[in-house]
């Protein structure tokens, strides 16, 4: 002990073992004072090290447990006596001051060293104050493990991994550096570097792929530090100044608004001309005409309940029998209201139409402070009303859908024209789903605005709601898509895709039902939808479709390359899809996609019949040895979806298949037998089960959609011909434009 006592007089500095050792010393292993002599005050000059009053000393401690040295020692405390230049002494510094980082073996790891030296080698690993017991060492290596886990998963699992890895991890030489030319500055659009490629193509300058390659990593690089430089300079201003700047922002955003509803002070007249394929005949076969009724009667059930219970509000709990209201709609009501207006006119409900109509010009009102899904309101109460309106000529029914129309038109003012999937329709400030993609669009709710947004042009007289859907093509047009294929995500700040899954279920599917329904809606005149849905068809056909083992066909889904095999009811209307876009196809390939829409309605099929109650599940996997099954829980769920009839539907008008009536009508069985309750229609939250457990919400959609696609298969060809009207996806009716300009004669004043 005689070196720690001698050591007493000054403490060491603060220097680390491996400098120690340099010396040919180190505490607790060498026999000579040279180690102490450093803490000397007259051989140590004041700063060595970095040190000065302020900094503090380690305190002389004993070896832990028979020269258990090796430990690097950090400081904690001031340092007392002669290491405070010259100030009086403190008491000495506690020994938790010192905290041995790393330990040897034979001081039993962290801080065994240190405990064994104060507890006298009594056997307790770390029984010192300042020592780590074994659960706080666990602590932290878990810590440590999973922040490392964090920082690469987070590289690897990002957007085009390949790409940011190689900026990241690599830095490139100068010459794989973007061209200045080309390269984007503060405030670009994504899209300016890729019309400066196509130039230079088209005037027949050599390609650069060192350039093309690195051009979306310099994006990402600009947008990045132009994102700090903003950041910067918000957090260098004033509270006043950054008040003022959010006091701007509104009123341009308050400006944008005002010169979006500029033109549509009052709505030109219009003369409206009664619509074609009205004729609602009875069927000449009697048990089909029963079938119809029996329709006819499920449809005044489910709204008689929501009458009685849910009357005004948007949706119905039928369990408990009251109002539901989904957020997707913010604080506008009726949405049961407006989704069934088509429905009850087409099934000859005259009454209940009529009241539908008094309570939407008494009390639907859009001019609310919440926040839409701009697809949602879009495909329901746009698409709606504009069905009833060209049903009925009711007035009030254009008048409302321009109105929400003009209401939608903020959620277009971003950089690209990509719409927001949310939207203030007061304060008119968008945003995305916080789950999308770093906040990107979603492929499935920006590309299924057209055949609306064409519509309200043709009604108000005003060009600008086209122009909107159209600017949507010219952005992907511009893309590249991997593989052919479309990624359902889309930044709409930088105009460039997020991550690259690929699905035609749920977030991509009704963009590719609305391609090809843009060309039949134009009177096949849209070519260029035309070459977007066959050219994304060959590519699904390619990638996606695939057949099991037990000779089902079923639709992937794509991530990044790797294939899921899982197909969602969603992706089940794809069948009705692929016959109705058939007599368009390529040449030699027609009678291809109406076998291909017959297949994919047999494994949809296959999907009800294959549960107990004879409704299918949310998805369906087939992996595991398993076909057309729902193998997790959250899979199992029935919302009275309405893909797998939309298939059923088609393929009867354009096969007259008597399958198609009769797997029909299995699923009208089994919603009476399953879904049917006192209070109106409930989903089901397990369709293997054997009993039945309710999630009590009778969705809007099943009035809109369901009830109406089983009606029709049970009704002639002439009620709603498929050469006059097209369906959007929430089968809401708009005839073909051409043919209702020509009935339809818009005068401006």
């Amino acid at each position: 002990m005689e070196n720690l006592t001698n050591c007493n007089e000054g403490l060491q500095p603060a220097v680390c073992r491996a400098c120690l050792f340099a010396t040919g010393a180190a505490p607790g292993r060498s026999p000579s004072r040279e180690w102490c002599a450093l803490g000397d005050p007259e051989a140590q000059p004041r700063g060595l090290g970095g040190l000065d009053a302020r900094d503090p000393a380690p305190q002389a401690l004993t070896p832990g447990g028979g020269g258990g040295g090796g430990e690097v020692w950090l400081l904690s405390g001031a340092a007392p006596g002669p290491w405070t230049d010259g100030h009086p002494a403190a008491e000495a510094m506690p020994v938790a001051g010192l905290l041995p980082l790393f330990g040897s073996p034979a001081g039993g790891g962290l801080g065994g060293g240190l405990g064994g030296g104060l507890g006298g080698g009594g056997g307790r690993k770390g029984s010192g104050p300042a020592a780590f017991r074994l659960t706080e060492k666990f602590v932290l290596l878990l810590v440590f493990s999973a922040f490392i886990t964090l920082c690469f998963g987070a590289i690897f699992f990002l957007p085009d991994s390949s790409k940011l890895l190689s900026g990241v991890l690599f830095h490139s030489s100068p010459a794989l550096q973007p061209a200045a030319d080309h390269k984007p500055g503060p405030g670009a659009r994504a899209e300016d570097a890729a019309e400066g490629r196509a130039r230079r193509r088209e005037e027949g300058a050599p390609e650069d792929p060192a350039a093309d390659r690195e051009d979306p990593l310099a994006r990402i690089r600009e947008n990045h530090e132009r994102a700090l430089r903003e950041a910067k300079e918000t957090l260098q201003k004033l509270p006043e100044e950054i008040q003022r700047d959010i006091l701007r922002e509104k009123e341009k955003v308050a400006q944008d608004q005002l010169r979006d509803r500029a033109p549509f002070r009052r709505l030109p007249p219009v003369d409206f001309v009664p619509p074609i394929g009205l004729e609602n005949r009875e069927p000449a076969d009697a048990a089909v005409r029963e079938k119809r009724a029996k329709i006819k009667e499920m449809m005044e059930h489910a709204w008689n309940s929501y009458k009685r219970y849910a009357w005004g509000l948007n949706e119905l709990k039928p369990i408990t029998k009251e109002g539901h209201s989904s957020s997707l709609f913010g604080t506008i009501k009726g949405a049961t209201i407006v989704d069934a207006l088509d429905t009850l006119f087409i099934m000859g409900m005259e009454s209940e139409f009529q009241e539908a109509k008094s309570w939407i010009a008494e009390n639907l009102d859009f001019n609310v402070n919440a926040e839409i899904s701009v697809f949602e309101v879009n495909i329901r109460f746009v698409g709606g009303l504009l069905s009833a309106y060209y049903l009925s000529g009711e007035e009030i029914f254009r008048k409302k859908a321009v109105e929400l129309g003009i209401k939608l038109l903020p959620a277009f003012h971003t950089p690209s024209g990509i719409p927001w999937a949310l939207l203030n329709i007061k304060s008119g400030i968008g945003r995305n789903w916080p789950w999308a993609s770093g906040g990107s669009s979603i492929l499935a709710e920006f590309g299924t605005l057209h055949l609306e947004f064409m519509h309200l042009s043709h009604l108000s007289g005003n060009p600008i709601f086209a122009e909107k859907v159209m600017n949507i093509r010219k952005v992907l047009n511009k893309l590249e898509k991997p593989e052919g294929l479309y990624p359902n995500y889309l930044n709409p700040s930088s105009g460039q895709w997020g991550q690259h899954h690929v699905s035609i279920g749920g977030l991509g599917d009704s963009f590719y039902e609305y391609l090809l329904k843009a060309w039949l809606m134009s009177e096949k005149t849209d070519l260029e939808a035309k070459k977007m849905y066959f050219d994304a068809v060959q590519a699904i056909e390619t990638h996606l479709i695939r057949k099991s083992s037990g000779g089902l066909t079923y639709i992937a889904e794509w991530k990044g390359g790797l294939l899921e095999h899982k197909m969602g009811h969603l992706t089940c209307f794809a069948g009705g899809m692929f016959a109705l876009g058939a007599d368009g196809a390529p040449e030699g390939r027609a009678q291809h996609y109406l076998e291909l829409g017959a297949e994919i309605a047999r494994t949809c099929h296959e999907s009800y019949n294959r549960t107990f109650m004879k409704l299918g599940p949310e998805a369906f996997r087939f992996d595991g040895g398993v076909e057309a099954i729902a193998t997790r829980q959250n899979e199992k769920y029935y919302i009275l979806r309405p893909e797998v009839v939309e298939t059923y539907m088609y393929m009867w008008r354009l096969t007259h298949d008597p399958k198609y009536r009769k797997w029909a009508w299995e699923a009208v069985e089994a919603l009476e037998s399953h879904c049917r309750v006192n209070g109106g229609y409930s989903g089901l939250r397990d369709v293997y089960f054997t009993h039945e457990k309710y999630d009590n919400v009778q969705q809007s959609f099943f009035l809109a959609e369901t009830l109406k696609y089983l009606y029709l298969i049970f009704s002639d060809d002439d009620l709603l011909p498929l050469e006059h009207w097209i369906f959007n996806t929430e089968a809401h009716l708009l005839p073909i434009l051409p043919t209702a300009q020509k009935e339809v004669e818009v005068k401006v004043k």
